[in-house]
Order: structure tokens, then sequence, then C-alpha cells
């Protein structure tokens, strides 16, 4: 226990979260209690509690980690192309990484989130996810408004209802190809990722100008 204590805070908090993770893929998170976890880290009930509150607190660690992977994926897909088609692609390739590496955490991120922060009664881990959140809907504003100048996409576009539409779009696509591949694969004759590419194509025609 002495080497532990040398260790920084955010290592232990880092360790205890990985291991919940895993605990909550295998048991799911109801069923996972504080002392579950305490075990499957390797740590004290007693210890836990000096580095997570509660398991609401573990469960805002983690899915404020996997948005900030999330926000990576996207940041780094609009800044490899240029052309409105290639960094489209990216973003649902983005999307489709996400889900593969954080499928527990996949629609947990895209669900509903706390935007209420006038009280006190959240945790940091929420503002900071609701945060990256807005930051993540900026960078896809500006590739809507990117592509709507140079005349790749519509200009009739409502930006908003535009990127809250294709999050559930692209998502409910990616979380169905998951669910039903082996469907997929028997019925259609497609792999996973030929009928992603296929949904992906027929949404991105929905907002592309006419050629």
């Amino acid at each position: 226990m002495a080497r532990r204590k040398k260790e920084p805070k955010s290592v232990h908090r880092e360790n205890i979260a990985a291991a919940a993770s895993k605990l909550f893929m295998e048991k799911g998170i109801t069923a996972s209690s504080m002392n579950d976890i305490a075990k499957f880290a390797g740590y004290s009930k007693a210890t836990l509690y000096v580095y997570f509150e509660n398991k609401e607190e573990i469960i805002g660690f983690l899915v404020l980690d996997s948005m900030k992977k999330l926000y990576n994926y996207i940041t780094s897909a609009l800044e490899q192309q240029k052309e409105s088609k290639a960094r489209y692609d990216l973003i649902c390739q983005g999307l489709v990484l996400y889900q593969e590496e954080f499928p527990f955490y996949f629609k947990m991120a895209l669900d509903k989130i706390n935007i209420n922060f006038e009280s006190q009664n959240y945790l940091p881990e929420e503002k900071e996810t609701y945060q990256i959140g807005e930051e993540i809907n900026e960078k896809l504003k500006d590739f809507l408004i990117s592509g709507m100048k140079k005349g790749d996409l519509r200009d009739d576009l409502k930006i908003m209802p535009t990127i809250f539409n294709f999050w559930g779009m692209l998502s409910g696509l990616i979380q169905l190809a998951a669910n039903k591949e082996n469907y997929i694969e028997k019925v259609m004759h497609l792999s996973k990722n030929q009928f992603l590419k296929y949904g992906f194509d027929l949404l991105y025609r929905s907002i592309e100008i006419e050629r």
C-alpha cells in the first residue's frame, strides 16, 4: 500500500475507472456495487472512497474520458482532409472506431446529458462532458459551413438541427450494424463495413449539392 501512496491521485483514479469499466461490461452498471469495484480493482472499499465518492462519479469519469477520445477522432478527421466528402467519411470512420473501442459508452455519451449547471447538484465531470460535446458541435458546425461555402453542401441547411439529426442517424446506424452484423452478412450479403459505407453515403447525399 506504501507504493500506492506515492503515486499521484490521478493514477489511482485511472486504475479504478479502468477496472470499473471492465466490470460494468461483464456485470452491467446496476449489478456492480462499489464493493465489487474495489475488489476488482484491488483496493479496499475505504481506499476506493478516497478517490471516488460513489459509482456515479466513476461513470462520469468514464464517459468524460470516452468523450475526449471522440473529440480527438473528429478533430483529427477534420484536420486530415480539406474536401467535404473526404472529411465526412473520416468523421464517420471516427465514430465507428469510437463505438468499437468504447461499445459500452457509445450510447451513453450520445444519450441524455445534464445541461443545468445553475445549481450545485452536478458532478464536475458532467460539466466538462457537456463542454466537450459543445466543442464537438462547433467542429461539426464549421464543417457544414465550410462545405456550404465551397458549394459542396446545400445552402438551405439549418446547422444545429442538421448536426443533431446526423448524430441520431449516424449513431443509430453504427449501433444497428454492431447489433445485427450476422444478419446483415447472412441476409444482405454485405460486411458490416460495406453496410455502413452504403448508409453513410446515403445520408451524405441528403445534404450535398446535386451535381
